[in-house]
């Protein structure tokens, strides 16, 4: 059985953010990831989530580059060609953010194709940053990562395929970028998720959740049990973040 990291962007919603790592800990999870942690999105200070951390026993494994502003719309950055410094200006923040808190790997999002934007423009900026981005996360011991997400919750998300992010990745062409593989997302974009092995080379971190509803794996229609099995097969010995929204209980190995 693979090992699960309590998301705590969607977990416990209902709590304060710090009061999300000790919630995580009680109901079992080994480790903790977020979306965001950047104190405009968690309202916790770093020095807070960090010592909450240590506290509870739980590291975190993963979190998103800054992703721009939300609220107007964004849902990153990375293949706008007029936001290419803002993207860049970033990355330091977010390394700064993953030494304090001892994340080995960062999350990049796509970002949502602009208007009026061809995609071979939207992808020539995508592979150029994810180029400057994994370099420099290189240098501080830190994988970038890329995750497809579906344009059925995102309309018109960039990277929305594990085709489009595999051939993203060989065209970057750096040691230091991964996918992220979320299996609710590739789901919903008619993707087998039991048909994963050409992937694996490339997959650092797994997320989940079932559908319809986007909650805890046992809710839907998703075989979680065989995917589990499928990546114990493969040798998977990654983390499993649990991104999705509880309907009856948070950790649901304890059903």
């Amino acid at each position: 059985m693979p090992r699960f990291a309590a998301n705590l962007s969607l977990l416990y919603a209902h709590l304060p953010f710090l009061e999300r790592i000790k919630a995580a800990k009680d109901d079992g999870f080994e480790a903790i990831e977020c979306q965001f942690p950047y104190q405009e999105n968690s309202g916790a200070a770093l020095q807070e989530i960090a010592g909450s951390m240590v506290q509870h026993g739980l590291p975190m494994v993963l979190h998103n580059l800054r992703g721009g502003d939300w609220s107007r719309g964004d849902r990153g950055l990375a293949c706008h060609p007029a936001r290419v410094d803002e993207f860049r200006s970033g990355i330091a923040d977010a390394i700064a953010h993953a030494q304090h808190l001892g994340v080995k790997q960062l999350n990049c999002l796509a970002g949502i194709l602009p208007e009026g934007l061809s995609r071979n423009q939207a992808q020539k900026t995508f592979v150029e940053n994810l180029t400057y981005a994994a370099e420099e996360l290189k240098k501080s011991n830190i994988k970038l990562l890329i995750e497809p997400i579906n344009t059925f919750d995102m309309p018109g998300f960039f990277l929305s395929s594990s085709q489009h992010a595999v051939e993203t990745i060989m065209a970057v062409q750096s040691n230091n970028l991964y996918l992220q593989y979320d299996a609710y997302h590739a789901h919903r974009m008619g993707e087998d998720i039991l048909d994963i092995e050409e992937l694996m080379p490339f997959i650092e971190h797994i997320q989940i959740a079932d559908h319809p509803g986007r909650h805890e794996p046992g809710t839907g229609e998703i075989d979680y049990p065989e995917f589990f099995m499928l990546l114990d097969d493969l040798g998977y010995e990654g983390w499993v973040g649990c991104e999705y929204k509880e309907l009856h209980q948070a950790n649901f190995l304890k059903a």
